[in-house]
């Protein structure tokens, strides 16, 4: 604990701090001043919603895992399962990428992806990728990357593949744009992506839109005061305001990841690799202090973008457990999740498998009796 005359010194000191850089708040209040004639009433319009989710590796609980097994599993919100795959960080990527394009059988939607890029190695689509032949420990990141590949291959295979009865919007869980993917791969994904869209649009009369939501956004941390005070989303219904391409530039530490492809055109310079997405802010409640969401709307449909956020609406009107939040991604998340008896059955394998590596059953047991941190006895478990 700091003593009393040391608290006296740095609370004076951060007042002196924040007093320096008053400035940044007004520079921030002035750039987001404008937004508020662009602010737009949304109305709820009635169409099908769905979305898919992978399987967070991050939230795993395992508690013996000496391997890192990351089970790769993507589910939509009608329960559907598109992906059920385990992955360790030392997994042969050469065979795994093979293994998407199997010689007998069906591919999955990574390999379905992958042959119509006319690519045969997951390290030529993502430069995050081992590559093959590689002496040097891979990186146990790629498993993520992986993750993120076969979520993107997923919206693919759902566009390319699925007959749809009605107008539907497909929610992506985070934005319209990532950094996984080489060269310009992923913008060659949203164009066939969207040269599908207008097919089917063409053939069944359908319109099917995409839209990304993030959680997070480094937009809403730089401009969340700004925009408090300045009352910019501050209405008693659902409103969006479309952001402005400086404002994103002026809160990635990357430009280029706020760079669509109609902006690279303008601007000149190097072709956009990693922006899919125009980018809204979206309040989905009534109430003037409802939550603010990113939601990045597929780049050929901006222009649309008030009737997406309509039917976007409609189903954030039903969230649950999460009140205005899209009810379709929060479906997708309890479906995708692994808890309780799945994760006891995974949990459990582990434990069989290397119990059979170990060979001595004994001595297994008595390592597994061990308590593997002993320094959190300090906490007073």
């Amino acid at each position: 604990m700091l003593e009393a005359e040391n608290l006296d010194a740095i609370a004076r000191r951060v007042a002196a701090c924040l007093e320096s850089d008053g400035h940044l708040l007004e520079e921030l209040r002035a750039e987001v001043r404008p937004l508020a004639a662009q602010v737009r009433r949304i109305q709820p319009r009635s169409t099908t919603a769905i979305s898919f989710v992978a399987t967070d590796g991050g939230n795993n609980s395992l508690s013996f895992d000496p391997f890192m097994v990351q089970v790769i599993r993507v589910v939509d919100s009608s329960k559907n399962e598109y992906c059920l795959d385990a992955v360790t960080p030392n997994t042969d990527v050469s065979k795994l990428s093979s293994d998407q394009v199997p010689s007998s059988g069906e591919a999955t939607a990574l390999g379905e992806l992958m042959r119509d890029l006319n690519i045969s190695d997951l390290s030529k689509l993502s430069h995050m990728m081992p590559k093959p032949g590689n002496e040097d420990p891979p990186s146990p990141s790629w498993v993520q990357v992986y993750r993120e590949l076969v979520e993107w291959a997923t919206l693919y295979r759902i566009v390319k593949t699925k007959d749809f009865a009605n107008d539907t919007i497909i929610v992506f869980d985070g934005l319209l744009r990532s950094k996984v993917f080489s060269k310009t791969y992923f913008i060659d994904i949203l164009k066939r992506i969207s040269a599908i869209i207008d097919d089917k649009k063409k053939r069944t009369r359908r319109s099917v839109y995409i839209v990304g939501l993030a959680k997070h956004s480094k937009v809403i941390d730089r401009y969340r005061l700004a925009m408090f005070s300045e009352s910019i989303m501050q209405k008693d219904y659902p409103i969006a305001v479309p952001v402005p391409p400086e404002m994103e530039r002026n809160s990635y530490v990357w430009g280029e990841y706020s760079r669509t492809t109609s902006q690279a055109q303008a601007e000149g310079g190097e072709a956009n690799k990693f922006v899919g997405g125009v980018l809204h802010l979206v309040k989905f409640g009534p109430k003037r202090y409802d939550p603010i969401w990113p939601v990045d709307i597929l780049e050929s449909q901006a222009d649309k973008w008030n009737e997406i956020l309509g039917y976007l609406l409609a189903d954030a009107e039903i969230g649950f457990p999460v009140p205005y939040y899209p009810r379709c991604l929060q479906k997708a998340h309890e479906y995708a999740s692994l808890v309780d008896f799945d994760f006891d059955i995974i949990q459990d394998s582990i434990v069989k498998g290397v119990r059979r590596l170990v060979g001595n059953t004994e001595l297994f047991d008595i390592f597994r009796l061990q308590d593997s941190d002993p320094a959190s006895a300090r906490y007073g478990r």
